[in-house]
């Protein structure tokens, strides 16, 4: 049976997604600008033409739900398909703030449309990742990439694009976990409750498209300071917005504020520096190469466990 495997990296976003314009297409309120990482990344195959829908996650049968998601993907693929096994892994915690199902569904599209010999463009298959996780739209690509809010009303031009490949910057992406384990609130649901319900939430989209430029401006001329600045912004605007909802969405620990703390006593200290947080307590915090090793020590005094990670390339089929 025709067979594809892939790889793809997560990303993190410096400036945020978070609310959707439509959420049938997944389609953003505002753009977002991020980093794919290396070397973290989900491997997937898919078997086009099994003797059943199946579908295998880091050595155990899907859930109902993450199976639904997945298939529903697949049918986009080829509507008229036929039975597909999908077995995926990653080599970093799923559902805890790591952005694993960016790298997941990006993974999943492309291994799925070679196997079943319909290729498509980067951008399509960005178009394609997007309805499976929003953020996948973005791990199509490598280095630097922004996610379009589009205007169509079918989504066909909300995509990701690549602003900078992954060897424009010499930089590293400071991963400090707090917790490893799965979210009590999804990605999906905490959107959803915020937009629904939060004072901040109009305030949040208006100002979104202000600090995208600025970010994209500060990464082509490679300025951290400038760029530091935009992407602590945007990760505060975004979880006071959450934050405010009702019931609220509270991501952070203790620790998180603890590493933002060390983060900020770095800078005085005279070392280039910014955290972010996504949907999860875990802080990633972008320095240059040649501070990463000192960042890395400090927070591993506060973190359970501490990565060092790279600028990844896109996402590239294997086999």
């Amino acid at each position: 049976m025709p067979t594809a495997t892939a790889i793809a990296h997560p990303n993190i976003a410096l400036c945020k997604y978070w609310g959707k314009r439509d959420r049938a297409l997944n389609l953003p309120s505002v753009g977002s600008l991020s980093l794919t990482l290396a070397p973290f990344s989900t491997t997937t195959t898919v078997e086009w033409g099994a003797a059943r829908d199946e579908m295998v996650i880091n050595g155990r049968e899907a859930s109902a739900e993450e199976a639904r998601k997945v298939f529903a993907v697949l049918d986009l693929v080829d509507s008229w398909r036929p039975k597909v096994r999908v077995l995926t892994g990653n080599d970093f915690p799923t559902a805890a703030g790591l952005a694993s199902s960016s790298s997941g569904f990006a993974a999943l599209v492309l291994a799925a449309c070679a196997a079943a010999g319909h290729p498509r463009t980067p951008e399509q298959l960005s178009v394609l990742a997007r309805r499976g996780s929003g953020s996948a739209a973005r791990s199509i690509f490598g280095g630097w990439a922004e996610w379009k809010v589009g205007e169509r009303a079918d989504g066909m031009d909300s995509h990701a694009f690549e602003i900078a490949n992954e060897a424009h910057w010499d930089v590293r992406m400071v991963v400090a976990i707090f917790d490893a384990g799965p979210k009590a609130i999804s990605s999906r649901d905490g959107m959803a409750v915020t937009q629904e319900t939060s004072p901040y939430y109009p305030a949040w989209v208006a100002s979104a498209p202000r600090d995208l430029a600025a970010g994209r401006a500060a990464v082509r001329n490679r300025d951290l300071d400038a760029l530091g600045q935009v992407m602590e912004r945007s990760a505060l605007r975004m979880h006071a917005c959450m934050m405010a909802a009702d019931p609220p969405v509270f991501y952070w620990k203790s620790g998180s504020v603890w590493a933002q703390d060390a983060v900020r006593s770095l800078r005085e200290r005279g070392i280039p520096c910014a955290w972010t947080m996504d949907a999860g307590p875990n802080v990633k915090v972008l320095v240059p190469t040649e501070h990463a090793e000192l960042v890395a020590r400090r927070l591993g005094a506060v973190a359970d466990r501490v990565h060092v990670l790279e600028p990844g390339g896109p996402a590239r089929l294997v086999g």
